[in-house]
């Protein structure tokens, strides 16, 4: 495929600076681009690399000040626009694979068409899946669980009975989907185990990073709504409710019971209590450690989460503590000795 970099600035609403008949078959980064690929450059402490990149063209913020004599691409948002290019140049077409003879399909499954159902796939009774889904091997389906079309459920994922999978959601390697709340009674020296009789609900347009498990609802549902995007190695427990186009990045914990708003952005190794709330559009940055109930927009960090800046300063007078330590006590020392002095002379007056 080849295409001139006016289509692809008309694919992406940007704009071009310089040759726009130039022809761009291919995208990548800015050190290994040979003449006909395009890259891309956010951050500006690569513009060096600008000097030196075999690149025909680069995609690039109208902001950043440059003297560029590569041809550009002008995006106020070049990740996305390089997002959308990479797409075009590397998506494959969906192309069906059908039924494999050595999958295993239960009674009163309803498929839909089109589909690419590899071997070694176990999908049990009454289960429903959409059209152009496609089930890797080892990928485990129970009892009526059901899956939206255009997803791809990818190897080894387990998705337990009655849940509810959307249209164009992506589980990777190792996701569990509807495995027990972790839900005990205390009874004396030891544990009651609560059955958990819910469910896991994802909407459409969610992608599960691998080995995240999801657990089903005590009662009720567990619910991932639309757009949501998980890192891999996240555990999310039962009852939590995740809002729309929320993302997280890796191992994040969540305890039961959480309602997480819309558009909030998680940091790694994030963690939670349960049965708190989280407005929309927080910001919670790496490690930070939840424990009330968060107000819609707000930046927070540390642990226990507090505002944003008030835990860099915070952190930055942790760094001084042990000069701070040394400092008070020689102050300490000083107002002893002082203090001593004038014990003396009261005493001399008298």
């Amino acid at each position: 495929m080849e295409k001139t970099l006016e289509d692809l600035a008309e694919l992406v609403g940007g704009e071009v600076s310089g040759d726009g008949a130039i022809r761009i078959k291919g995208i990548k980064g800015i050190a290994e681009a040979e003449k006909g690929d395009i890259t891309f450059l956010t951050n500006t402490k690569y513009l060096p690399l600008l000097k030196t990149t075999k690149a025909s063209a680069v995609i690039i913020s109208p902001e950043i000040k440059t003297n560029l004599k590569t041809p550009a691409l002008l995006s106020q948002n070049p990740y996305l626009a390089f997002a959308k290019i990479l797409r075009l140049f590397y998506q494959k077409t969906y192309q069906s694979l059908g039924i494999s003879k050595h999958s295993f399909v239960g009674k009163e499954v309803t498929l839909g068409e089109e589909l690419s159902i590899y071997p070694f796939v176990y999908i049990g009774n009454r289960a429903k899946i959409g059209s152009r889904a496609t089930i890797f091997p080892g990928a485990f389906i129970g009892d009526g669980v059901t899956i939206g079309d255009d997803s791809i459920i990818y190897s080894n994922v387990t998705i337990r009975e009655r849940c509810t999978i959307g249209s164009r959601v992506i589980l990777h390697p190792g996701v569990v989907i509807g495995s027990d709340g972790f839900g005990f009674a205390k009874d004396g020296n030891q544990y009651f185990k609560i059955p958990q009789t819910g469910i896991v609900k994802i909407d459409d347009d969610v992608e599960i990073g691998a080995n995240c498990c999801i657990d089903r609802a005590t009662l009720g549902k567990t619910w991932i709504k639309k757009g949501v995007k998980l890192d891999n190695l996240i555990q999310i427990a039962h009852n939590v409710e995740i809002g729309e186009h929320t993302v997280s990045a890796a191992q994040v914990g969540i305890s039961g019971s959480v309602k997480i708003g819309s558009h909030v952005t998680i940091g790694g190794q994030v963690g939670t209590v349960g049965h708190i709330k989280i407005g929309d559009n927080v910001t919670l940055t790496a490690r930070c450690g939840v424990t009330r109930d968060i107000a819609p927009d707000q930046f927070l960090g540390g642990f226990p989460a507090i505002p944003h800046r008030k835990w860099l300063k915070a952190q930055a007078g942790f760094l001084n503590l042990p000069d701070l330590r040394k400092r008070i006590a020689e102050i300490e020392k000083e107002v002893q000795i002082l203090a001593e002095e004038l014990k003396k002379r009261g005493e001399e007056n008298e």
